[in-house]
């Protein structure tokens, strides 16, 4: 998690799953466990290593959501589909010349079920007109809606490891997590991979083929 905030993602506290449900007070959470603890979320993120080691004392068994939009995207795919797309990302990157643009940045496994790929950001706040809000993609609470590729950007966040999932032993892990001054892909490198990937999934996963993110044909 600090390891998160040293290389400059924005960080804030996140329910927690407790006993059969979320230690947020919202009776019958929909989501416990997976959101963050105030409304005010996006401007209390921070990178600040004391503010995050302040939260910390105060709740040791806090979760922690990065608020994507800022310092990075993410492209999140489920995970059969984010396999075969990490094997051949990281294929193509034993390949790539020293010093080329990176091909691949941090991975993360959300459960068993979704595969968090870190990317820079389309938007910052120096080229505000850029910028778009994230629901044109997707959004932490529409899950269902988007069975396929949903891309986190502006307005909206993932959960990061090492954070907790109800009835889950996993949790939130990285599978290659970030290192402070390390460069992240372009969001388009990514895609056209991820999407291959995500179509090929639909097709194979039993009643799945509406869920494409693209058109297959």
């Amino acid at each position: 998690m600090l390891t998160a905030a040293e290389a400059g993602f924005p960080l804030a506290p996140a329910a927690h799953p407790s006993g059969y449900g979320c230690s947020c007070v919202r009776i019958g959470c929909p989501t416990p466990g997976r959101h963050p603890v105030s409304f005010a979320w996006q401007t209390q993120a921070t990178a600040d290593r004391a503010q995050i080691e302040r939260w910390l004392r105060a709740e040791p068994d806090a979760n922690f959501i990065t608020a994507t939009g800022r310092a990075h995207d993410v492209l999140d795919v489920p995970a059969e589909a984010g396999y075969a797309a990490l094997a051949r990302l990281e294929e193509r990157e034993g390949a790539a010349e020293p010093g080329a643009e990176a091909v691949l940045g941090p991975v993360a496994l959300l459960g068993e079920d979704r595969m968090l790929f870190f990317t820079k950001t389309r938007g910052t706040p120096e080229d505000e007109d850029e910028w778009w809000p994230c629901e044109l993609d997707s959004h932490p609470e529409t899950m269902e809606e988007h069975p396929g590729l949903r891309w986190h950007c502006r307005g909206s966040y993932v959960l990061l490891p090492p954070s907790r999932l109800p009835d889950d032993g996993q949790g939130v892990r990285w599978l290659r997590s970030p290192e402070p001054g390390r460069g992240l892909p372009e969001p388009l490198v990514l895609l056209e991979t991820l999407t291959d990937a995500c179509a090929e999934y639909a097709l194979t996963a039993d009643g799945r083929e509406e869920a494409a993110p693209w058109p297959v044909r």
